[in-house]
């Protein structure tokens, strides 16, 4: 592991993915089966995205707590280079702020699994920010915001209470909590997928030469 890696930190939350646990309001769009099958597999692309090779720790949470002896979970923890942890209880804001305060020194980022176009340079670009601002933030079109960053120094102040989760005010709340001597930065918009309409189109199929 080298020094730069060991001090950046990308959280990826994800549940493990099972029928009924993930996707429920896209599953009634499409049905609990493509719905899990959809989220396995953007639980899987998004681990072969933020894939470290030297340039932070990848922390894979997942939910609930029991999944950290799941055998998928486990297995694509070990295939990814991840450390596998759990998220613990309560809401989304209580699991982030647990997260933020339990990692080793050093600024760190977190992500969900379902992010239409997250790439690696988004996590470069959040990183770049947090050497010039505390806290950065890549907002959603909802309302929400798909990634939240945080410098955790020179001490771990996190903006998650009170918060309006699920509501087009998450990012709105979650900035009026930070301290007054904040800085924050903001990235591109993204949208992650909630129902059917948040999917991104199929591609389209070559035609055989």
């Amino acid at each position: 592991m080298t020094a730069l890696q060991k001090h950046r930190h990308v959280v990826l939350f994800a549940k493990a993915p099972r029928m009924g646990r993930v996707k429920t309001r896209l599953a009634r769009d499409i049905g609990p089966t493509q719905a899990t099958a959809f989220y396995r597999q953007s639980l899987m692309q998004t681990l072969r995205t933020v894939q470290g090779r030297g340039r932070w720790t990848v922390w894979l949470s997942v939910a609930p707590d029991s999944a950290v002896v799941d055998p998928l979970m486990c297995r694509l923890a070990r295939i990814s280079g991840a450390q596998i942890v759990s998220q613990g209880s309560g809401n989304l804001g209580d699991r982030m702020d647990r997260a933020m305060r339990q990692l080793p020194p050093g600024p760190a980022v977190i992500v969900g699994t379902d992010i239409v176009g997250l790439t690696a340079s988004h996590l470069q670009t959040a990183f770049r920010a947090l050497g010039n601002h505390d806290a950065v933030f890549g907002p959603s079109p909802d309302g929400g915001y798909w990634l939240v960053g945080l410098k955790r120094r020179p001490s771990v102040q996190t903006p998650f209470a009170p918060v309006r989760w699920s509501s087009d005010f998450a990012l709105a709340d979650t900035l009026g909590n930070l301290p007054n001597r904040f800085s924050h930065a903001l990235l591109d918009s993204l949208n992650d997928v909630d129902t059917a309409a948040d999917l991104p189109p199929p591609r389209a199929k070559k035609a055989d030469t």
